[in-house]
């Protein structure tokens, strides 16, 4: 197999949608442009897990997350990796403690349900973390 003095080594393609200049390219059936230089290299791309579109973030679902997240820490979830149940009361805390502290930063800012909802999350919280020190 010898090779062909006019044979390239190999050639760059620029598919990409915009110019250097960030104009859209007018597209061309069947052909791309030829690049003079590879500007940056690219990452292998992976293939993405269909995966369900995630919630939209507000304010209620960001504390309803919180909120998972210390009963995580009192035990109630497994480790999705290792399938084991741990208690960590310290991170459990340092949780409500952040509820808290955006309780406070938000005072007057919140509408009727988002506060109901702070309010609820935090007295059950608080209530679960003074059970689980008792039962220590």
């Amino acid at each position: 197999m010898e090779k062909d003095p006019e044979e390239k080594g190999f050639v760059i393609k620029d598919k990409r949608m915009f110019d250097k200049s960030g104009e859209v390219r007018p597209a061309e059936p069947g052909k791309a442009e030829e690049k003079e230089t590879v500007e940056e290299e690219q990452p292998p791309k992976r293939e993405a897990k269909e995966k369900a579109p995630l919630p939209e973030i507000n304010f209620p679902g960001f504390l309803l997350s919180l909120s998972t997240s210390a009963m995580y820490h009192f035990g109630d979830f497994p480790d999705p990796g290792s399938k084991e149940t741990k208690r960590d009361l310290a991170a459990a805390k340092q949780t409500i403690d952040i509820l808290s502290m955006l309780k406070e930063k938000t005072e007057g800012n919140l509408d009727d349900g988002e506060k109901e909802l702070l309010d609820g999350l935090l007295f059950e919280l608080r209530m679960r973390y003074v059970k689980e020190k008792e039962d220590k």
